[in-house]
């Protein structure tokens, strides 16, 4: 295929070679996790910082204002001036909490979407690892974010803490059955959980197309159910500032809370990436039927740069979401998964188990 000018492989198969030629290879293997961890470190920082940014401008874009526009040339080294404020303000001690899990809760989560990140696939060849089961384990890990919220709502000896987190915990149990129900949709239709191959099996068009008006549905499902489970507006209950102040973290300060910061909005990036990966094709160009000329005019554009473009592009509506909508009540986010989004879930799944018997889509 044309867009293998792009294929990584060859690149990552020759870096290991290099390093277990001049290593041992218990050392080799530790210099590599090592060297995928940093990348993964960096690159964790540098999106996590700039997401903040971009909140921030898109916010004051949709409210007639300018946004962060003193420190750097518009405003692009402001969230680095912050983080520098986070570090030094006081950790603050919390006299009659656990210290241990209250310590060990921001960390929770930082985890959680570290581990996620790492099976994502940035372009051909280009990831951290291929599990067979990807969409399996990135729903498994992901999963553990919330224990980290619960643990931190728990632990803080706070009742606005802690009603935080009994709110966060039901609105992550409930609505992970959507976002896995809208996930299988794609699993039926490609045939593999490997993320991989679901980028592969989106060659010769992207399942949002390839998959009729049900991936479509499938689609829809996925951003509103995953805007839920990361606590993002109008989904916000665990911290609804009006009502908690800032929920399950109010007793964080410093560092501490810079980590559920940083973690909301990597949350955000995941639930992207992964839909721009199952959906949108990932770093799969686009294709349109046998145009040929324009089909090899989109293989030169580079595999990361689809990635990343249509990554930006989902981040965008869930940022539209959150300053568009109010928030809701916690009767009314649960009554929109239960009797709403699960059913319709349950009857989309049906319905593409059934085209996918008959042959009716795109292979």
């Amino acid at each position: 295929m044309p867009f293998n000018i792009y294929d990584f492989s060859g690149t990552t198969k020759a870096v290991d070679q290099f390093l277990y030629a001049k290593m041992p290879p218990t050392w080799a293997f530790v210099t590599e996790l090592a060297i995928v961890g940093l990348l993964i470190l960096i690159f964790y920082a540098v999106i996590g910082l700039y997401l903040v940014y971009a909140e921030r401008k898109v916010c004051a874009f949709m409210q007639n204002r300018v946004g962060p526009n003193r420190v750097g040339k518009w405003g692009l080294i402001q969230t680095i001036a912050d983080l520098i404020k986070l570090l030094m303000k006081e950790l603050v001690v919390i006299k009659k909490a656990d210290q241990l899990l209250f310590n060990v809760a921001p960390f929770v989560i930082i985890i959680a979407s570290f581990m996620a990140i790492a099976a994502i696939p940035f372009a051909k060849g280009l990831h951290a690892v291929d599990f067979n089961i990807g969409v399996f384990y990135m729903m498994a890990v992901s999963s553990i974010g919330v224990i980290g919220t619960l643990l931190a709502g728990w632990s803080s000896n706070s009742k606005y803490s802690l009603i935080g987190a009994m709110r966060s915990g039901a609105q992550v149990v409930s609505y992970e059955l959507s976002v896995g129900l809208s996930l299988l949709a794609v699993v039926i239709f490609s045939g593999s959980m490997q993320l991989s191959v679901i980028i592969e099996s989106q060659a010769n068009g992207w399942w949002i197309f390839k998959g009729h008006i049900p991936a479509v549905i499938a689609f829809i499902m996925f951003l509103i159910a995953s805007t839920a489970e990361i606590n993002r507006g109008p989904f916000d209950l665990a911290e609804a500032e009006s009502e908690l102040t800032a929920g399950f973290h109010t007793e964080y300060s410093g560092i501490r809370f810079a980590f559920f910061f940083l973690g909301e909005y990597m949350n955000m990036f995941i639930v992207a990436s992964l839909a721009a990966t199952v959906f949108l094709g990932g770093w799969m160009p686009l294709h349109i039927g046998n145009l040929a000329g324009f089909n090899h005019v989109m293989d030169f554009i580079p595999p990361f740069v689809w990635y990343f473009g249509k990554t930006i592009f989902i981040i965008y509506v869930i940022m539209w979401f959150k300053w568009t909508f109010p928030r809701l009540r916690i009767d009314q986010l649960l009554t929109l998964e239960w009797k709403y989004l699960l059913p319709i879930n349950l009857v989309n799944i049906l319905v593409i188990a059934f085209i996918v018997l008959m042959g009716w889509y795109i292979k």
